[in-house]
């Protein structure tokens, strides 16, 4: 049991990490844009790599900061039940949901985008705008990413489930247990 909580904490930590990082790109996106409109509007000019760059860092953003955004249980869920249910009610369908969804999802993901993500870095593809970005293929390569630290953090979830009904809740830190208000 001491084995899953290490993991918990380990794979909470990698997401916690990401998800720090990849706010910044938040500021990076703002600054961009805004600059891409002053240009545009103050200077009569333009960048195309600038477009593509507060896009890209966006999308970059987005898929590297999924598997944090899970961890804080921030996702959109249809929670008629579950925010009412008892810890163990909570955890029974967390540990289903990984399976019957986030497993599926993970597998869909990797496997229909792994050929798209090769094929991008076989012809070192870049922007299909003139003048864009070179690097498409790092772009692209976050779809990988994207399901792996989802993937992760649904295996984290699916583990202190795993500790729940074991009744070994409390070798997990207080920030990653669940709400025991119930």
């Amino acid at each position: 049991m001491h084995l899953l909580a290490f993991s918990i904490r380990l794979i909470s930590a990698l997401n916690t990490g990401l998800g720090h990082l990849f706010s910044w790109f938040s500021l990076g996106v703002v600054l961009v844009c805004f600059t891409v409109v002053v240009l545009r509007y103050f200077f009569a000019t333009g960048y195309i790599w600038m477009q593509d760059l507060y896009v890209w860092l966006n999308g970059l953003m987005f898929m590297g900061m999924a598997g944090y955004t899970l961890m804080k249980d921030r996702h959109v869920r249809v929670d008629i039940f579950y925010r009412s249910a008892r810890l163990r009610t909570k955890a029974w369908i967390d540990l289903i949901g990984f399976v019957a969804f986030v497993l599926p999802f993970v597998y869909v993901i990797i496997a229909y985008s792994w050929a798209f993500v090769a094929r991008s870095w076989r012809f070192m593809e870049s922007s299909g705008n003139i003048g864009g970005l070179p690097g498409l293929y790092v772009v692209k390569t976050f779809i990988i990413v994207f399901a792996v630290v989802v993937g992760l953090q649904g295996l984290a979830m699916a583990l202190r489930s795993i500790l729940v009904l074991a009744g070994r809740q409390h070798l997990l830190p207080e920030h990653l247990r669940y709400d025991e208000s119930r």
